[in-house]
């Protein structure tokens, strides 16, 4: 029997509908709602990030020429003005729930870290993302110009992010950092710009640890001397203390660790408070941090986050979460069917094929090879020739 589903139902199906809607009861998002439900609005922000619509116009011309395959999804005839009013009212906090639980499910199937020890690492920084600020007047940045500044905390089992802060331009990260609790005996990583010894302190307290880099004008003494190993890029580790005037700020005992990278000849020196790991696995879990960068140029490069459909601030924040969960759903695609295939190719795989009815799994699995045939010899083709001399 053919199939009948559309590749999107099929995707849309590992979204727990019932929780959802729990969801956007919670926040009334369907009172009222005749046209667009807030999982209609849902849908077609998941298509524009997934076939990359450019524009508004783009998007509801595009679901309008596909309304037969869409009209079980909730979709129904709708004109521009109807989104773009679902975008200014539908409170984005429904999506930032669904963000939340898309993780919470991704999160049972991600593969296992790289590191042997038993923490949970995650790596903090945000992204700064430019707007006109004669459109996004809440967004100010500077002068003439506006932004928003996405501040994002990623684990590392499957390189998911697990949590968000979206601030404006001028919002400091260390601002954003305050807001954050950490799991007991799970590892930060975070850049020199989030270096505040009082919040070092505070995450010490929530019995985290952490790893970062020392600024070159840091003010301390040292303690106490560990010996290294020669040939493994580690020159110093010491136990230290900060003195002066911040010396109150962060009274415990820390680790500096300096480490000279052998193909570049690049010096890192890396501040600490973890004392039951050898120094050259600190400086591996420093080297983890590239993945957010990674993370974010990714989103920015394949999905829809650098220009918006609404100049409002509940817009913004709306699309910016159905983007993230957007690529939740591909790494729960991705863990759940063991795909061979990266996220741009498995993205690239459902853009092309998203309205197509057929299994979803045959486009997360690479189609068979074809048996290798043996080629064909002259003596082989001699030997034809004289059969069909002989039948004729």
């Amino acid at each position: 029997m053919a199939h009948s589903n559309t590749v999107l139902y099929q995707m849309l199906q590992f979204i727990p509908r019932y929780e959802f809607n729990r969801i956007v009861n919670a926040h009334n998002g369907d009172k009222g709602v005749r046209k667009l439900t807030c999982f209609g609005l849902l849908v077609c922000h998941l298509y524009a990030q997934l076939t990359r619509q450019v524009s508004l116009r783009d998007l509801t011309t595009t679901i309008r020429a596909k309304l037969g395959r869409l009209y079980y999804l909730g979709i129904r005839n709708f004109s521009r003005s109807t989104v773009a009013e679902a975008n200014e009212k539908r409170s984005y906090k429904i999506f930032e729930g669904l963000f939340y639980l898309l993780y919470s499910r991704c999160r049972e199937k991600s593969p296992p870290s790289k590191f042997r020890f038993r923490h949970k690492l995650y790596t903090l920084d945000s992204s700064t993302v430019d707007l006109c600020l004669s459109l996004f007047r809440w967004a100010k940045f500077r002068k003439r110009k506006g932004a928003v500044k996405i501040h994002t905390l990623l684990d590392h089992r499957g390189h998911l992010p697990c949590c968000l802060i979206v601030t404006d331009g001028k919002t400091h990260d260390i601002t954003a950092a305050r807001r954050l609790r950490f799991e007991p005996d799970s590892i930060l990583i975070i850049d020199r710009g989030y270096i505040d010894y009082c919040w070092l302190h505070s995450v010490h307290l929530q019995d985290a640890w952490f790893v970062t880099r020392l600024k070159s004008n840091a003010s301390y003494w040292v303690k106490k001397r560990h010996k290294v190993k020669r040939g493994s890029g580690i020159t110093s580790n010491q136990t230290i203390r900060i003195k002066g005037t911040k010396a109150s700020y962060i009274p415990i005992d820390l680790r500096r660790v300096r480490f000279v990278d052998k193909e570049t000849g690049r010096a890192y020196v890396f501040l600490t408070n973890i004392f039951h790991l050898s120094a050259s696995e600190i400086a591996e879990i420093y080297k983890e941090r590239w993945q957010i960068e990674l993370f974010f140029k990714w989103i920015k490069q394949h999905l829809k986050i650098k220009s918006f459909f609404g100049t409002s601030r509940n817009a913004v924040l709306l699309q910016i979460y159905i983007c993230l969960c957007a690529y939740l759903l591909l790494a729960y695609l991705k863990f759940l069917s063991k795909s061979a295939f990266d996220m741009y190719e498995l993205k690239k795989r459902l853009e092309v094929n998203i309205l197509e009815k057929m299994p979803l799994w045959e486009i997360l699995r690479p189609s068979p090879k074809k048996p290798k045939t043996a080629p064909i010899t002259w003596t082989q083709l001699c030997l034809a020739g004289f059969d069909n001399m002989l039948n004729y």
